[in-house]
């Protein structure tokens, strides 16, 4: 029997790290992309109209929403690299679907595509990077880490693609081959430990003979971290709104030059979730979250007065450095909360904040409409500072350590 074949193998377990993180680089550039150029694209080239164009990103997420949760519970039973491969494969169907597509039908049939493969790929990976976390509690900070660069890479060279050849097919078509090289990378991994970690990381694999769990009392135990998340998710994701709204509105900006805005936090967060998670560990996870939900509401209160792009580009370095530090530990958490069902916990957490953040788009667009920029930068500003609050209580609700487990030395290949 080899090394790698042993159940529990710490060298197998590296082994699945590794190329989840490589399969996220590859796969959360396109679908951040895809995102970003869907709305435009259907109404560029299906001259859809903005109520189609709401519809079509609603059934994405509707859908996305649904399927988390199952997916969840499919990682705590299945084998976690074949779903999340067949995530990659399904969602590289849809951003070919949306290349291709000629009509409003097929744009809603890609949409569906991908509510169901990002659904079954980011579930799942992030159940594969937590079995390390019992031992390393910088895993989540470097999915982070890669998922972001992936996230300015792709940008970067969609749109410069976009600007030479104005068209959105090929682009599109780039992010659904770049999600299959994702998926070839998943399926080439080793197979996970037929055994479970103990306790106090994230698990393998359901225990044997473990009782099951409904999703509701999953969802009971994480509540205080759903609540926060919820809270912060909903400002978050309105100042990014509201943000995009102003660049375009108030300052004239095309999608290019936006894009651009938001490089400098982009790149901000590529590099600084494994550097913060150091400090992380020295002050603590309740101290952290309280400091980096200041950032962020300064940030965001910061923007009522921002004279020019280029400050508003400044500022959102701020926004990276709090993501930098919130979203790995909200991650850890979870999965250190429900130890030996971390798919389903990860599955409920991550539909929450879909629908979150699609109630902070909704309170973006009402905020604009029909409040000033000062007044609706403060509003947003005041929720997001509550977290401050709110993420310190819900650490010590579920009990989780305050610092992070150190890390073990990376072992080498063989």
């Amino acid at each position: 029997m080899t090394a790698e074949a042993v159940p529990g193998n710490p060298h197998t377990a590296l082994r699945r790290e590794r190329s989840a993180l490589l399969a996220a680089g590859f796969t959360n550039g396109p679908a951040e992309l895809v995102d970003f150029l869907i709305p435009l694209w259907a109404g560029i080239a299906l001259g859809a109209q903005a109520w189609q164009v709401g519809l079509l990103i609603a059934a994405e997420l509707l859908v996305s929403v649904v399927v988390r949760p199952m997916a969840g519970r499919l990682a705590d039973s299945r084998e976690r690299k074949s779903l999340a491969g067949i995530g990659a494969v399904i969602y590289g169907l849809s951003c070919c679907g949306y290349a291709v597509a000629d009509s409003l039908p097929m744009a809603f049939a890609a949409a569906v595509l991908g509510g169901i493969g990002g659904a079954l790929l980011w579930v799942c990976l992030r159940a594969i990077v937590s079995e390390r976390l019992a031992v390393d509690s910088g895993v989540f900070a470097r999915l982070m880490s890669v998922q972001e660069t992936g996230s300015w890479v792709a940008f970067v060279a969609g749109l410069v693609l976009l600007s030479f050849t104005d068209l959105f097919a090929p682009v599109l078509a780039g992010c659904g081959a770049a999600c299959l090289v994702g998926a070839v990378v998943l399926l080439a991994s080793p197979s996970r430990p037929d055994t479970a970690p103990a306790p106090g990381g994230g698990s393998a694999a359901l225990a044997p003979g473990a009782p099951d769990v409904s999703s509701r009392r999953i969802a009971a135990r994480i509540r205080p971290m759903l609540i926060t998340s919820a809270t912060t998710a909903v400002a978050e994701a309105a100042v990014s709104i509201l943000l995009l709204l102003h660049l375009q509105r108030g300052f004239g900006l095309g999608v290019i030059e936006t894009a651009y805005v938001f490089l400098p936090g982009a790149i901000a967060l590529a590099v600084l979730p494994p550097v913060l998670h150091k400090a992380v560990r020295r002050i603590g996870r309740r101290r952290a979250m309280a400091v980096a939900s200041v950032f962020s509401a300064v940030f965001a209160v910061s923007l009522a007065w921002a004279p020019n792009p280029w400050a508003i580009s400044a500022l959102w370095i701020l926004s990276g450095v709090a993501f930098a530090v919130l979203m790995p530990i909200e991650q850890s958490v979870i999965a250190e909360a429900e130890p030996t069902r971390v798919g389903a916990g990860i599955g409920i957490y991550t539909a929450v904040g879909l629908l979150s953040a699609a109630a902070g788009a909704l309170a973006a667009g009402l905020l604009y409409e029909f409040s000033s920029w000062p007044a609706a930068c403060l509003i947003s500003g005041v929720l997001i500072l509550s977290g401050a609050v709110l993420g310190p209580w819900a650490i010590r609700k579920l009990g989780v350590a305050d610092v992070p487990a150190e890390e073990s030395p990376v072992i080498p290949d063989r």
